[in-house]
């Protein structure tokens, strides 16, 4: 009998040690961990002769480990590498006295989604900062597109959809101008760097993913002079609002079922 008990009760530890372990492996697919790593850029010589504020800038990027998936993994880093983001690398920054700050921040990283936007601050004849945005699929290490996510016929509707919210900003900050009594040369500006202005199909594949819903991002691409007169470009769709649109075998299916 003692013997019977004995073998029941390494069954049944088994059983749970193996229960936690296909646990443990099926939630190692659905994020990634994203650790924060510093570096910071010490410059010398005629890169800070005229510009002592400029000898040091701190560059934080991610470091992905964790997917169940090596190749999966492989494919990740690679495209969050710090040279992939704005097209420099920590050594090209170091010989250049632009950058000031470069950092991420994760929007969301669970469903088998990751999402991270990279902001880069730094100066020349005028202070800027870039974003860089990336919604990458776990599951293939893919960055996504609209053609991944949305109904191919559907997205001419859904570009309508976004090129109104487009206009409607736009429309917003000249009444804005007008109202508040702008001077009439800063309203001609803003007229004339509205006048091209269009949300496009392409725009489609740049969006957010967050627990509830995609956040639609639109660049206007304004210069320095006028970028006070530039629009938000962020817009925001629930999960319920594009149903419709969404693949229910895409990647966003699973918010919609």
């Amino acid at each position: 009998m003692r013997l019977l008990s004995l073998f029941f009760l390494l069954f049944l530890t088994g059983a749970v040690s193996q229960s936690q372990v296909r646990h443990v492996n099926t939630s190692r697919t659905d994020r990634v961990v994203v650790r924060p790593r510093t570096i910071v850029i010490v410059r010398h010589g005629a890169l800070i002769k005229d510009f002592p504020e400029k000898k040091r800038a701190t560059v934080t990027y991610p470091v992905i480990s964790g997917s169940g998936d090596a190749k999966v993994l492989r494919k990740v880093q690679s495209i969050l590498q710090v040279k992939n983001v704005f097209d420099s690398s920590i050594a090209e920054y170091r010989d250049d006295n632009w950058l000031s700050e470069f950092s991420y921040k994760v929007n969301y990283n669970k469903a088998s989604i990751l999402d991270i936007t990279f902001t880069q601050d730094g100066a020349g004849a005028y202070p800027d900062t870039q974003t860089r945005h990336f919604a990458i699929n776990l599951k293939n290490g893919s960055v996504m597109k609209a053609s991944d996510v949305f109904l191919t016929e559907r997205l001419p509707t859904l570009q309508t959809m976004l090129n109104e919210k487009l206009q409607g900003e736009l429309k917003e900050i000249l009444e804005s101008l007008t109202d508040s009594k702008s001077d009439p040369e800063d309203i001609r500006m803003a007229t004339e760097a509205q006048e091209p202005q269009e949300y496009k199909l392409e725009n489609l594949d740049d969006f957010e993913v967050g627990a509830k819903g995609l956040t639609f991002l639109y660049d206007a691409g304004y210069p320095h002079v006028i970028q006070a007169f530039e629009p938000n470009g962020r817009y925001f769709f629930s999960y319920s609002d594009l149903k419709s649109f969404i693949k229910s075998d895409g990647p966003l299916g699973q918010f919609v079922h």
